[in-house]
């Protein structure tokens, strides 16, 4: 019933929302006939898209584990460029020499009050063919944890976030010279140690609970895709919101002029060693825990009353690494651009995985290979792109995005000179278009999303995408899916390959994926594996076509348009919305101040009135100041103006002089450039970017407008007010680029 009654708001919904003829045939960027040579384009593009090489290909790649440094990875690296040369690439591996810590001791035991040792080991399944390999295969473990010894009592600490610190310190517990265990989830795993080193513990211990991903959401693998109690999610724990790439090298690559820090001088190693478990682990540590019962947001599904602790559960967990420098091996594939070969199209996702990778990352890196194959197609048609496109796929993204940010950090002068967008992918799965990044490229996306059908439902997939908004979304989603012609877009924080080029070099990038329906808990485990993948979450493979079409569209538009596709009023109305929300952020703080200080008064005055009552005399709080937000309000005005203009010049693309189109494009692209502060955000210079990074104590998760939004949250008035004035200068910067731009269209 429920899956009817979707269908039919689905088609009630659609309807008056499709494009009609004239809007179809408009593409941006292009004028009519070029726009008419496009679609075709487009089409026999589409039309060249196989399945079964989608479907052979993940199979080839996933056939044994091919973490960063393994000899599959290079396998399937020289695979890779083989195929690309073959097509008509020019390709070869850019290699660089990573650091990439591997286990070779891992111990996790209960002392008291009774004995028991972990066996973190996954099991092999008689359904799943890879399953029971041994050679090469990473044991579950967390890269860049700290070597450690360490025995304590156990607290349990829920997700190991802030939040949940500050509830400990309400309850009074404390971890300093602990071991705690944290559930996955809610955060970036690597916030988790971060946040446990900072309050005093010793080390720390991750579970899956199957409230979240097990038992408690369906069947288990092999039976159904959840996390069976045998199933660890391995992981970085990398400081990634410090700095992406290499540890010993961030910010450089390591030459005869740029030596390596050593482990112990790395500032993004973490600091205490930390380990993944399964649940079927970490029940028992779980059920010998005595002291609170945990609140009852805290609990999850395992068969026990949880409590925090500490104690009387001790354990003792011992863990050393190989701290090994590697080969990352990327894999570079060019097509060169016939009329502006220093304008470029760089399209990534990476091949290495914590062991098989079927869904993450090989559904998406065989997707972007079809791609590749078919643009080698039309290549033999005579067809030449006006501008070079640059095919990557990446080495080492899973223990911190090694591969990409080394090339970045490599290349990083000629790529802010000639890059136009980066075009990133990742895992793929069935589902409904997911899409993130510079907002410049929000209205890109939206056209190129109706540009392609949905396989399941008909219709395009931005059409499926707006009524899942209509239906699931939160209040102010389904306004926006009702009233605005092009769906919001997420913005970009860190995880993907994406991060150095946006975050670092200032160049407008995409995130693209499907999915929604292909829920399970292989992430990261060896259960991650084609067996797993055609059963659970792709099984036609009709989601890789859909991916290789919205990213292959995405390309061929920007290699082959006159114009480049950037439109500004989407982001200006985007940042609109960030600037009042942290004017918001702000009025939160000061009102829980206030709040605050006048129980401190009113407890003060209840003392006074019967001294024999005790009371505990609480510290007020400061209040937050009044803030100046004029010059960013200003200077989002003046954005707005010149983002309309340039909207309703950028209309008539056909009468742009020819002998401007050059230096009217290179504006358009290294506009982004204009949003980088080369000081870098405050206590993390790496990531330079003003209006998205991923939060200090988020991970992955973004903080939009960060320098001001992390000051408010950590109520340094002062680095607030600096940075109103750094984001205000930025964006008039960004302002006047527009501005410059309109002036050669008119």
């Amino acid at each position: 019933m429920k899956h009817i009654f979707k269908k039919a708001i689905y088609a009630l919904f659609i309807c008056p929302m499709l494009l009609n003829q004239a809007d179809a045939q408009a593409v941006m960027g292009f004028g009519p006939a070029a726009a008419k040579k496009e679609l075709d384009l487009e089409a026999s593009f589409d039309k060249q898209l196989q399945v079964n090489n989608i479907k052979d290909w993940m199979k080839r790649m996933t056939a044994f584990p091919h973490q960063l440094g393994s000899a599959y990875g290079l396998d399937n690296a020289l695979f890779l460029r083989d195929k690309l040369i073959s097509w008509g690439f020019e390709a070869h591996l850019d290699t660089s020499f990573v650091l990439f810590p591997t286990p070779k001791v891992r111990i996790l035991e209960m002392t008291g009050p009774t004995k028991f040792k972990a066996s973190l080991a996954e099991r092999a399944v008689k359904e799943d063919a890879t399953s029971g390999q041994t050679k090469d295969v990473l044991p579950p473990y967390h890269a860049f944890s700290a070597d450690g010894d360490v025995t304590a009592d156990l607290v349990f600490v829920n997700y190991g976030i802030p939040e949940d610190y500050e509830e400990l310190a309400r309850l009074g517990v404390d971890v300093k010279g602990k071991i705690v265990i944290a559930k996955y989830g809610n955060s970036w795993r690597g916030i988790k140690p971060k946040v446990a080193y900072e309050h005093g513990a010793i080390g720390c211990i991750i579970y899956s609970d199957p409230k979240e991903d097990g038992f408690f959401q369906g069947e288990v693998y092999p039976k159904g895709p959840y996390k069976n109690d045998a199933g660890a999610q391995r992981g970085s724990v990398v400081d990634l919101p410090l700095a992406p790439g290499d540890p010993l090298t961030n910010g450089f690559v390591a030459d005869k002029d740029h030596k390596r820090l050593t482990v112990q001088e790395a500032p993004s190693m973490m600091k205490i060693p930390v380990l993944p478990i399964s649940y079927g682990d970490a029940l028992p540590l779980l059920k010998a825990l005595g002291g609170q019962v945990a609140p009852a947001s805290w609990r999850g599904a395992l068969p026990i009353t949880y409590h925090i602790g500490p104690g009387p559960a001790k354990v003792h967990l011992k863990l050393e690494f190989n701290f090994d420098i590697v080969p990352a091996y990327n894999v570079i594939a060019t097509i060169k651009g016939s009329e502006f070969p220093d304008q470029w199209v760089v399209r990534g996702n990476h091949h290495d995985a914590w062991v098989f990778g079927a869904s993450d990352p090989v559904s998406g890196a065989v997707s972007e290979l079809e791609e590749a194959r078919v643009l080698g197609e039309l290549l033999k048609t005579g067809w030449k792109p006006k501008r070079t496109i640059v095919y990557c796929w990446w080495d080492g993204e899973e223990p911190g995005l090694l591969g990409s940010t080394e090339w970045v950090e490599k290349y990083q002068k000629t790529l802010s000179a000639n890059t136009v967008v980066y075009i990133n992918t990742d895992g793929n799965g069935r589902g409904f278009l997911g899409a993130g990044g510079s907002h410049t490229l929000e209205k890109f996306i939206n056209q190129v999303g109706a540009s392609v059908p949905d396989p399941e439902q008909g219709g395009t997939v931005i059409d499926r995408l707006r009524s899942r908004m209509l239906i699931e979304g939160t209040p102010a989603m389904k306004q926006d899916a009702k009233t605005r012609s092009d769906l919001r877009i997420g913005a970009l924080g860190s995880g993907s390959d994406y991060t150095p080029f946006i975050q670092h070099l200032g160049i407008a990038s995409m995130n693209l994926g499907f999915g929604g329906e292909d829920s399970g808990g292989d992430y990261h485990s060896i259960y991650d594996s084609y067996d797993n993948y055609v059963r659970f979450k792709d099984g036609d493979f009709s989601y890789g076509i859909a991916l290789a079409k919205t990213a292959g569209h995405s390309v061929l538009r920007f290699a082959n348009s006159e114009v480049l596709p950037f439109d500004f009023s989407n982001f200006s109305n985007t940042v609109q919305t960030y600037a009042t929300e942290i004017k918001r952020a702000l009025e939160t703080v000061r009102t829980k101040a206030e709040e605050h200080n006048k129980l401190i008064n009113d407890n003060r005055f209840q003392l006074a009135a019967d001294p024999k009552k005790a009371f505990v005399k609480p510290e007020p709080m400061k209040v937050a100041p009044y803030m100046n937000f004029a010059p960013l309000e200003n200077a989002l005005a003046t954005l707005e103006k010149s983002a309309s203009a340039y909207t309703q010049a950028a209309g008539k693309t056909e009468n742009v002089p020819a002998a401007n189109l050059g230096k009217l494009n290179e504006i358009l692209y290294k506009t982004e450039r204009t949003l980088i502060n080369q000081e870098g955000l405050p206590r993390r210079p790496w990531y330079k970017h003003q209006i998205y990074a991923p939060g200090f104590y988020t991970g992955y998760g973004v903080k939009t407008l960060p320098m001001i939004r992390e000051a408010i949250e950590q109520k340094n008035w002062t680095e607030a007010e600096q940075g109103i004035l750094r984001v205000s200068e930025a964006l008039k910067s960004f302002t006047a680029e527009i501005d410059k731009a309109t002036a050669l269209l008119k």
